[in-house]
């Protein structure tokens, strides 16, 4: 009968043998290649992109408010908003209130009782029946209607409907008055965008931000923007921030944000809402994909494959935050490629390789 007991000197054997064969594989596990992916790495200019969003008005130099220096009341509206019209263009017919179509034919009547006036105290005067003051009187007299019906005629006003035309080639930006509305002297009825051929043309965008991010924004840092239309999300149009509101918004909460962008022949027309990143903090960084930054007890860090294929950490300190990548301040080498994949499995001093199995 077999004995199933083993003999001293054949455990101690046994336990060597087992000992070899588990040093010999950790040896081999520590020689294993980790399989990574890698980028070069290069310093270059990035900024932190704040997002905001708004709305493209017309420039202030561009707009044209249509009023009237009398009481009237609007009768027909040949426009509406959005309509492009042409200098000449009726906008609106109107027909002055009784009270100063009236005003005005008194105007004509007194200058025409005062030019008789006249005449008749010159011709007495002449025959010596009429003193110098007589007729200085009647001077001033004839001076004062005259003054007063240059003001009537300088008003426009007329006694029927009276067609309203377009100032300026330009498009409807706003309509404050209704068909049918009585307005007053001096309040806007409507305002036009003039429309600006010139190469150079820049519209104003007005945008608001978080107040948290409105501290790092500043005159002059670029803004890249794109309508929140489907047809214009593709569109880009780049400008400059121009303001920093120094108050929040009490309605909003938000800092208004003004920027200048031009928009050309674009269809960021007045009105358009659009969505904007803007450009802050920009600086030199070691520019790097945000998969690259691992962080531990120790802080920020990053893996560069050095002469031998050997992984080494980086320890490093995150300066910007893009939106797919992050610029980093470390001892980095130029010349030696950074793991972007495969870096959670690695430890400083570890052999990799591509993820197609070449060494790197």
């Amino acid at each position: 009968m077999l004995n199933n007991r083993l003999s001293m000197p054949a455990c101690i054997a046994l336990c060597f043998c087992l000992s070899v064969f588990f040093e010999a594989n950790n040896a081999l596990a520590d020689d294993t290649a980790v399989a990574v992916t890698t980028a070069s790495v290069q310093r270059a200019p990035i900024a932190q992109p704040v997002r905001a969003y708004g709305i493209v008005a017309a420039s202030a130099a561009n707009l044209t408010s249509i009023n009237l220096p009398y009481v009237a009341r609007i009768t027909q509206l040949r426009v509406q908003t959005g309509q492009p019209v042409r200098r000449g263009d009726p906008l609106f017919v109107v027909q002055a209130d009784p009270a100063a179509a009236l005003a005005a034919t008194q105007a004509r009547s007194a200058a025409t009782l005062a030019d008789g006036e006249l005449s008749r105290t010159q011709s007495l005067f002449d025959k010596g029946l009429a003193t110098a003051s007589q007729l200085a009187a009647a001077r001033k007299a004839t001076q004062d209607a005259r003054e007063a019906l240059a003001s009537q005629a300088q008003s426009g006003i007329t006694s029927g409907a009276k067609a309203v035309a377009s100032p300026i080639d330009g498009v409807v930006l706003q309509i404050s008055a209704g068909q049918g509305d009585q307005v007053q002297a001096g309040a806007p009825i409507m305002q036009l965008a003039g429309a600006d051929r010139g190469q150079q043309t820049r519209g104003n965008v007005m945008l608001a931000v978080e107040p948290s991010d409105a501290i790092n924004i500043h005159a002059g840092d670029e803004v890249r923007l794109r309508g929140l239309s489907s047809s214009l999300a593709k569109v880009s149009m780049t400008g400059r921030v121009v303001l920093v509101g120094a108050s929040i918004d009490p309605q909003s909460q938000l800092v208004d944000v003004g920027a200048n962008v031009p928009l050309g022949n674009s269809g960021f027309i007045p009105g358009t809402h659009v969505a904007a990143d803007i450009d802050t903090n920009r600086g030199m960084h070691w520019v790097v994909p945000r998969s690259a930054v691992l962080k531990d007890e120790h802080g920020n860090f990053v893996f560069q494959v050095a002469s031998g294929n050997k992984a080494r950490r980086v320890n490093v300190v995150t300066q910007i935050e893009d939106l797919d990548h992050y610029g980093i301040d470390g001892p980095l080498n130029a010349s030696q490629p950074i793991v972007v994949s495969g870096n959670y499995e690695l430890k400083d001093g570890m052999t990799v390789q591509g993820a197609g199995g070449a060494p790197r």
